[in-house]
């Protein structure tokens, strides 16, 4: 099979720089990068930057392409925003989702180009949403895959407990089509099988032997159905094929995870990472905290959370990064410079490593704050 890929979404290019990492062969025919409401798109400039220019490289709202005219492709690969995929009928044929919902525009890729494997990625909350209908969101992806011909396999991931130095919990969705090799190889195996024993996850990422898994039927009159009254709890890993769904917990088998000693620069870092005179400040936002706050007179209520390491331990894996990485917030990491002994937060450079990305990767011209936002969207990829 010709190694043809379309990315979505491609941010700085996460899925390229692990596919190609991985096997030099794939072509990627296909990719766009829209950051909405900005005048400056820098995450495509990177990516264009990396990859060089060329004519399929796409920078508008994937909602106003026109999908006949994406290339043909063998995989699709994307990092979508988990958003609500509750659906509405409308006068007109077809399905309406919540404005603005990029999973429809995923869906119109899919039901336009048919690929024949899909790899997907999200935060891990996806499975859960939303709150007062649990797995409904998630059920409708899973009704969209298996309207249009494809099985699913799904895993949340933390990428610490195999090796890297995040510890970033992500949902991976990896679906293909029910004519594939793939399908074929493993259409007699039962769908627990799958997840531990034959799946596509599996040799990479492995897993304790657990039979604690359930089986569904995934039955419904039309994806309207879904949206109104499927709940699931899923799990963090499963399979729906064949309107059949199995999930269960599954438990890794960790790795030593990569600590931020070990990808901190080693040289003396400009002076302006530094804390410098704001201690306290930084003290207040990561310690513990329990204040009365009014919810309207005359309701009252406690809001709480708990603190988090000052500073964040050289020993560990970095904490999950966020798009506000750098700025003075909770989430921000700070460590002890082993040199100066003194306060800091992460350079760009530290934070591509804790991504796993080439050093200045994103060093292409966008401000340095910026430089953060990418690494606090992008995938753990494994260059090195």
């Amino acid at each position: 099979m010709e190694k043809t890929m379309c990315e979505l979404f491609a941010g700085v290019g996460g899925f390229r720089v692990g596919l190609e990492k991985s096997d030099s062969s794939w072509n990627t025919v296909w990719a766009n990068q829209w950051e909405p409401g900005k005048k400056s798109q820098h995450a495509f400039d990177c990516y264009v930057k990396n990859f060089g220019e060329n004519k399929n490289y796409i920078n508008e709202d994937i909602a106003s392409v026109n999908k006949e005219t994406i290339p043909n492709h063998n995989l699709l690969v994307g990092g979508f925003p988990c958003q609500d995929y509750s659906v509405a009928h409308t006068g007109a044929e077809g399905i309406e989702g919540k404005k603005g919902v990029l999973w429809w525009q995923i869906r119109e890729v899919l039901e336009t180009k048919q690929p024949k494997f899909v790899l997907l990625e999200n935060v891990d909350r996806l499975l859960k949403s939303p709150a007062n209908q649990r797995g409904r969101d998630f059920g409708v992806i899973l009704a969209c895959f298996n309207d249009l011909g494809y099985s699913v396999e799904w895993r949340v991931i933390n990428a610490a407990e195999y090796g890297f130095a995040q510890r970033r919990r992500r949902t991976f969705i990896y679906a293909y089509k029910n004519s594939t090799k793939y399908f074929k190889r493993i259409e007699d195996k039962s769908l627990e099988n799958i997840v531990f024993k034959d799946g596509f996850f599996v040799s990479e990422f492995k897993i304790a032997n657990n039979t604690n898994g359930k089986l569904y039927d995934f039955k419904y009159k039309d994806i309207y159905d879904v949206s109104d009254n499927f709940k699931l709890d899923f799990k963090n890993a499963g399979v729906m094929r064949n309107n059949q769904i199995y999930t269960v917990d599954v438990i890794p088998q960790e790795n030593k995870p990569t600590v931020l000693r070990k990808i901190i620069e080693d040289k003396e870092v400009d002076e302006k990472y530094y804390i410098g005179n704001k201690l306290e400040k930084w003290e207040y936002l990561k310690g513990a905290k329990d204040i009365l706050r009014k919810a309207g007179t005359p309701h009252e209520y406690h809001f709480r959370e708990g603190a988090i390491p000052f500073p964040d331990s050289l020993d560990k894996p970095a904490r999950t990064m966020l798009t506000s990485e750098s700025s003075l917030n909770r989430s921000t990491h700070v460590i002890e410079d082993p040199k100066t002994k003194l306060y800091r937060k992460l350079t760009p450079i530290e934070t591509e490593r804790i991504n796993g990305f080439p050093d200045n990767w994103t060093n292409t011209g966008m401000p340095e704050s910026f430089r953060y936002f990418c690494m606090g969207n992008a995938l753990v990829v494994r260059f090195n």
